[in-house]
């Protein structure tokens, strides 16, 4: 019975993990948005134990939190952006090599850029003893997808933009006393890209298309440290993973069979939680991506190795600080609350149409509320404010081409998210001085 409802949370998870987010909520094109927990703290104290095993997600140490027996959370996080490109695109005024036709000169705005997206994530943890624990987070960790009109201002420089990802998660812990925890997990990620941009030198402007995808290998490490009763401090790590994308580029011209190694940025993250009283606990994160790895991937065609063009990232790093608190308000109902702000790997020189991304402030609640001995609820709520963001690619910009012309704009963006995730634990008794469900201590 108990294999067969094991087999069967399984199943759901990578079903919903498949059904991937399209929408970036981190620096860049990553996702953050992986624990309804959290989220109600603008992710402060993510590398820590508590309650919620999302926390192995940053930091696989805290999968030594984990209750008796077998412990599964879902997530479930809904995230509505909403933002615009509005500016001018102004051309050669006559038709420069190697294109034939004029192309026209336009302020169309891009209209709602933003897609709506769902976020699923699952964990699941099991008790081998009181120093070994085994874990699987199933995960969607890098998600964009922009969809300007298709005959907006820039479409030559960007149309749509697609990032997918599915992120499998094995872990192995080792509680080595009750002040010190370690971990270590292997990534089996799966990648795609999809990029339209429209074409200036056919009439009609059709879309020529890149994409390819892959699946590729990492690694998570983590280590949680407890110098005080009631103090917890958390250091986690995400490898990146490298990735040969094969795919295809598809021009009004045919169809050539092409590649682009890319690698996705590793991650360093530095937690505390500090018990305050027996009802009130303070939370912090600071996080590190490194995204300047990613420099400019060139896509080559596949049969004779040569450069078709070249991806231009060249991302500064990212950091992230968020500083949170919860308090008990009865035994079974804990409400919190977080700030954020984000320093994003994207500044106005290298700013695009299609990742005009920028500095954010994150403003979070959220409540958990406990159910039963073995069942638990959690609920999240983020409102993001991004900067406005300039963009100018024009000389010196990365991205400029003369022969297409100059796109002078700026963008302007809020999210709206909303997550909630169920907690449930069987095949093993509490016992007296066990982590407690819902307050981590």
């Amino acid at each position: 019975m108990l294999t067969q409802k094991t087999s069967v949370i399984l199943s759901l998870s990578v079903v919903g993990g498949i059904v991937a987010a399209t929408s970036a909520q981190a620096g860049g094109f990553a996702l953050r948005e992986q624990s309804s927990y959290y989220q109600g703290m603008s992710f402060a104290g993510y590398g820590t134990t508590g309650p919620s095993i999302s926390s192995m997600f940053w930091n696989p140490a805290t999968i030594t939190g984990a209750g008796e027996g077998f412990t599964f959370e879902t997530h479930n996080t809904l995230i509505v952006p909403n933002a615009e490109i509005t500016g001018t695109f102004t051309s050669p005024g006559v038709p420069l090599p190697p294109f034939a036709i004029v192309l026209p000169n336009s302020s169309v705005p891009s209209g709602d850029i933003g897609n709506d997206a769902f976020i699923p994530a699952s964990y699941t943890a099991y008790k081998v003893n009181d120093q070994v624990f085994f874990g699987l987070a199933i995960n969607a960790p890098f998600g964009l997808a922009t969809k300007p009109g298709q005959n907006w201002a820039g479409q030559f420089y960007s149309r749509s933009s697609k990032v997918q990802s599915i992120n499998v998660n094995p872990i192995i812990g080792y509680k080595i006393n009750d002040m010190l925890s370690v971990a270590f997990g292997v990534q089996f990620q799966h990648f795609a890209v999809s990029l339209k941009t429209g074409v200036p030198n056919v009439p009609g402007f059709p879309s020529g298309i890149l994409e390819g995808d892959d699946i590729g290998f990492g690694v998570t490490a983590g280590v949680t440290y407890k110098p005080f009763e009631g103090t917890e401090i958390g250091l986690g790590y995400r490898s990146g993973v490298a990735h040969t994308l094969g795919g295809s580029r598809q021009t009004p011209a045919g169809t050539t069979a092409i590649e682009a190694n890319l690698i996705t940025p590793d991650m360093v993250n530095l937690s505390v939680k500090q018990r305050v009283t027996d009802a009130f606990r303070v939370f912090g994160t600071a996080e590190w991506t490194n995204w300047s790895r990613l420099k400019s991937p060139r896509v080559t065609n596949q049969a004779t190795g040569a450069t078709i063009q070249s991806l231009h990232f060249n991302y500064n790093d990212g950091w992230y600080f968020a500083l949170g608190g919860e308090y008990d308000v009865t035994e079974d109902l804990t409400m919190r609350a977080g700030i954020g702000y984000e320093l994003s790997p994207i500044d106005d020189a290298i700013r695009t149409t299609r990742l005009p991304d920028s500095n954010r402030l994150w403003l979070s609640a959220g409540a958990s509320y406990r159910f039963s001995e073995d069942l638990s609820f959690d609920l999240g709520y983020t409102y993001i404010h991004g900067e406005k963001a300039n963009i100018n690619i024009g000389p010196g910009h990365q991205d400029y081409d003369p022969a297409v012309g100059t796109y002078i704009g700026t963008a302007n963006a809020n999210v709206n998210i909303v997550s909630a995730s169920m907690r449930y634990r069987w095949g093993g008794p509490k016992h007296r001085g066990e982590v407690d469900p819902v307050r981590g201590y």
